[in-house]
């Protein structure tokens, strides 16, 4: 039985057996047939996100590189209209999409560099005064037409047009052209400067006012009251110009100083008839400043002027010889941390020591004669300042032969004291009121003066 059975079994076992590889082999084969699937899927899925991920890649650079251009015509657009006259009607051109070509430029404005800028003054005034300017005069002192007073009435004053520019890098260029009341034309200045020399030193050349005292080289315009001191009026004409050559040095000081002289020509009072060949007058000053501290400075000055005259004439008096001027001059500028917009003050003073040496109307002289003045303006609010100024003379007593001459000074002291009211609509217009009670003159005279200013065109910077 049992071998019976244990035959009976075996074929049995062995046939279960097969049906089970048989029945198993298609679930084995099934799975790997899935993973190949996938793994196919996921090459092709690779390659997709391969292939976006280049063309977001190309697409990135293609932008960076659209930006980089679109940066670099906007730089070079600005660049052009910086140097290129762009016309005033001319809309801006729309932004490029795409780097394009630049337009043609025009005129660099570059070009226009060595051009003039021209400059219009207007100066004008009302006067009233008690006492005729025409027939006044200031005992002890020869009086020249120019240093009267301010003609009664309406006038233009000393108005002006000027026209400036930098010839080339090392030369800068000057006219200044001044109409009279009489409409009368006439170069109150002309010349040119260098700019390139180095080492601190300016040449100068042509006709201009003289670099001594304070406001001698300084334009009637710019002055702080609308007529000049009695001293500059009776020792230089109002202010001393004439045609020569000046040279300057700035030292390189940790303060301001400066050196100077003047070669003229001698034309101007008090010189006359160019002495010694049209070289009849020479001048020599020296100016130093600094800062006290945050809120106020200093500037002083000395002076010299030596002038030759051939029959200077003046109103008929006739003078032959030789005169020599010393001025001294101090400054002293406040403004509260330096800033001057609000309030500042402005206090000046000069001394004027001169000598004549020589043949006046046939008598020989051989005098001194001296004056000095001090004045100060402070602006107390925007665009509003008040002034005060005060001027004497002195003359050294004469030859008893020129009792009565101009020269005789009758025992007086000339001087005068004047008082302003100002109103500045901008540093290009400005409206003031000054009074002058004048007691130069044998009679005592009491003047009122409105005057306007104002300048069209570029104006340039107001000196120390």
């Amino acid at each position: 039985m049992f071998g019976d059975h244990y035959r009976t079994k075996v074929p049995i076992g062995a046939l279960a057996g097969a049906s089970l590889l048989c029945l198993s082999a298609p679930a084995l084969a099934a799975p790997a047939d899935d993973l190949a699937t996938i793994r196919d899927e996921i090459m092709k899925l690779r390659q997709d996100y391969e292939m976006k991920i280049k063309d977001l890649e190309e697409r990135l650079q293609k932008a960076q590189a659209d930006a980089d251009a679109a940066k670099a015509a906007a730089a070079a657009a600005q660049a052009a209209q910086s140097t290129v006259a762009a016309a005033p009607s001319a809309a801006p051109p729309p932004p490029p999409t795409a780097p394009e070509p630049l337009p043609t430029p025009r005129a660099p404005a570059a070009l226009n560099a060595l051009n003039p800028v021209i400059a219009a003054v207007l100066n004008g005034m009302v006067t009233t005064n008690s006492r005729n300017p025409d027939t006044a005069r200031i005992p002890g002192f020869s009086l020249p037409e120019e240093a009267r007073n301010v003609p009664r009435g309406f006038s233009i004053g000393e108005s002006e047009v000027a026209l400036s520019a930098n010839i080339d890098p090392f030369l800068f260029g000057s006219l200044n052209l001044s109409f009279g009341n009489d409409n009368s034309l006439s170069v109150e200045e002309g010349y040119i400067q260098t700019t390139g020399l180095g080492g601190g030193f300016t040449i100068k050349g042509g006709r201009f006012f003289s670099g001594i005292g304070y406001i001698n080289d300084r334009h009637a315009h710019d002055w702080s009251f609308s007529d000049a001191p009695l001293p500059y009026r009776v020792f230089l004409n109002n202010q001393y110009g004439d045609d020569g050559i000046q040279a300057r040095w700035l030292a390189p000081t940790n303060i301001f100083l400066e050196f100077g002289t003047e070669w003229f020509r001698g034309d101007a009072f008090p010189a006359a008839g160019a002495a010694n060949g049209g070289k009849g007058t020479v001048t020599a000053f020296v100016h130093a400043g600094s800062d006290i501290n945050d809120s106020s400075s200093w500037l002083a000055g000395l002076s010299y002027l030596h002038a030759r005259s051939n029959a200077r004439d003046v109103e008929g008096d006739s003078f032959t010889g030789k005169d020599d001027l010393g001025i001294a001059s101090a400054v002293y500028k406040w403004a509260p941390g330096g800033n001057p917009v609000v309030r500042n003050l402005v206090v000046s003073a000069e001394y004027f020591f001169g000598h004549e040496d020589g043949v006046f109307n046939g008598v020989p002289v051989d005098y001194d004669h001296t004056g000095w003045y001090a004045q100060a303006v402070y602006q107390f609010m925007p665009r509003w300042s008040a002034g005060v100024r005060y001027a004497q003379l002195r003359t050294e007593d004469l030859d008893p032969l020129l009792a009565g001459s101009t020269l005789d000074d009758l025992g007086r002291i000339p001087r005068a004291v004047t008082g302003l009211l100002e109103y500045d609509t901008t540093e290009f217009g400005r409206f003031r009121l000054q009074y002058t009670h004048d007691m130069s003159d044998i009679k005592s005279a009491d003047q009122l003066i409105f005057q306007y200013t104002v300048i069209y065109g570029p104006h340039g910077a107001h000196r120390y």
